[in-house]
């Protein structure tokens, strides 16, 4: 029996169309809500939980109590991000982030714009959060958008057979390779590496085009020693277009308090880290700084 792709639901917290940076071309970027890790450095909070949450900009709010007036809490009950608050609220400081969407209505969506993507090599990526979380909605979106390139940002996070799943239904992967010791990607990010290297060495053997992505994080997993172990893990393989390096944003912790979490990194953000490319190139990897 066919599955209904179309049918399929997850939830979602952006679309950015016309993005320059998250794969080739113009594209359409569509960003997964949830995500089974917990880096310490996550610079979009917004995606960590699969819940609708809602955000608030409390510098701006004058306290004029008309978002008490509707809440449940106010009354006793709990935030379940009804979004009350959202429509009483005069200077719009309140926002439900979370929307649940089937895949074909996403898809639709998504395909608005590609004629825009043009014979330049865009087309759409999928990001996150981690879009592997949401495996069945992932898997349904990708089948509707056959035909145009599709590419995926993603932890490596999941059991073997989602993942090569995935690697059949996108033209480009970007992965993550946040740490290669896996005590210390343990205490990081909540979670072992196993899984995360076990499905390189799958992405290495797919002959599918993927690019490895390093959050340089100063003084976390920008040493010499992690940047060369990376790099040794990457050696030969003909189907790596290369190696981007992206520096620690400096700004990360000024969403959190919108959605009502601490920000607190265990790490010197205002370090510069080191971003050495030599260790890829002197082994004929390309490597870039983003």
């Amino acid at each position: 029996m066919a599955v209904d792709n179309r049918g399929i639901s997850g939830m979602i917290f952006d679309i950015e169309e016309f993005a320059l940076y998250d794969g080739p071309g113009i594209r359409s970027t569509v960003f997964f809500k949830g995500c089974p890790l917990r880096c310490v450095w996550c610079h979009n909070p917004e995606g960590i939980s699969k819940n609708r949450e809602l955000a608030v900009k409390t510098a701006l709010c004058d306290g004029c109590g008309l978002c008490s007036e509707v809440c449940k809490i106010s009354r006793g009950g709990e935030c379940d991000a009804c979004g009350a608050c959202v429509a009483v609220c005069p200077k719009r400081n309140r926002r439900i982030c979370g929307e649940v969407i089937t895949a074909g209505a996403l898809a639709d969506r998504l395909k608005q714009n590609s004629e825009f993507f043009g014979n330049g090599g865009g087309g759409i990526t999928v990001s996150g959060g981690e879009p592997l979380y949401q495996s069945a909605f992932l898997m349904a979106l990708l089948r509707e958008l056959n035909g145009i390139h599709r590419a995926i940002e993603t932890t490596g996070y999941a059991s073997e057979s989602v993942f090569s799943e995935m690697l059949n239904h996108v033209e480009l992967v970007m992965m993550d390779i946040k740490h290669t010791d896996s005590a210390e990607h343990k205490r990081l990010t909540g979670v072992d590496n196993a899984p995360i290297l076990a499905n390189l060495e799958i992405l290495k053997a797919s002959g599918k085009p993927f690019i490895i992505r390093i959050p340089l994080i100063p003084g976390v997993n920008d040493s010499g020693e992690n940047l060369r172990n990376t790099a040794a893990l990457l050696v030969g393989c003909e189907n790596l277009e290369g190696v981007e390096l992206l520096p620690y944003n400096k700004y990360t912790g000024s969403k959190y308090k919108s959605f009502g979490k601490t920000y607190n990194p265990p790490f010197d953000e205002q370090q510069e880290p080191n971003a050495d490319v030599e260790c890829f190139t002197k082994l004929g990897i390309r490597c870039n700084v983003i």
